[in-house]
């Protein structure tokens, strides 16, 4: 017993140490990241969890989670995996898998750890992530679909208080994606109209 609460407090110094890898601040194994939580709230750290895509970081982004580091002392970002993605957001999301995303989120001063949050456990309950690691401030966006700000009193239950933002940028991930969409379906519409009056000219058809 003695030798694991010397090895936890190892792995803390490791996490939160400047030239800490992504390999020792990437935690996916849950049960290991409870534990590493519960070592830092022991130590005098105050915890705070979000949660999200993240998808095309953004400036919104930055100030978010800088917003959301500022109200604790260890950041945690869950991240929404691929296929947790897809079921959420569509089959065209993300555009930044998620091995990318987690490593440009620890290039990120505020960001302590990242962990994934996962389609399978969020199918059971979508706020398993906070429940199992009661942090003590959770942070959550107004645009975010599946914390309705009805269910704060019920999370509360679960963390020490909530914190919810206003988006921190005028145009999110989403509306940035739709306009590269529709830019690329009209320069490809475009295209194909020229192709086609070259077709007419070059056969002396009047289009």
């Amino acid at each position: 017993m003695q030798r694991r609460r010397y090895q936890m407090a190892t792995s803390i110094r490791s996490i939160l140490s400047p030239a800490a890898s992504f390999e020792e601040r990437f935690i996916p194994n849950l049960e290991e990241l409870k534990l590493i939580t519960k070592a830092l709230q022991d130590a005098g750290y105050k915890v705070v969890l979000t949660q999200g895509v993240f998808d095309l970081i953004h400036e919104g982004h930055g100030k978010y989670l800088e917003r959301a580091r500022a109200q604790g002392d260890v950041l945690i970002v869950g991240v929404d995996t691929d296929e947790y993605t897809r079921k959420r957001k569509g089959d065209n999301r993300p555009v930044v898998p998620e091995s990318e995303r987690l490593r440009m989120l620890t290039f990120l001063r505020s960001v302590d750890i990242v962990t994934l949050r996962t389609l399978q456990a969020s199918e059971q309950d979508v706020d398993y992530l906070h429940k199992a690691l009661h942090p003590d401030v959770f942070v959550m966006s107004t645009t975010t679909n599946d914390f309705p700000l009805e269910k704060q009193r019920e999370t509360e239950q679960h963390v020490g208080r909530v914190e919810i933002f206003e988006p921190q940028a005028e145009t999110s991930s989403t509306a940035r994606i739709r306009g590269l969409m529709i830019d690329g379906v009209s320069g490809l519409e475009a295209e194909i109209n020229e192709v086609i009056q070259r077709y007419y000219r070059e056969m002396g058809v009047k289009s």
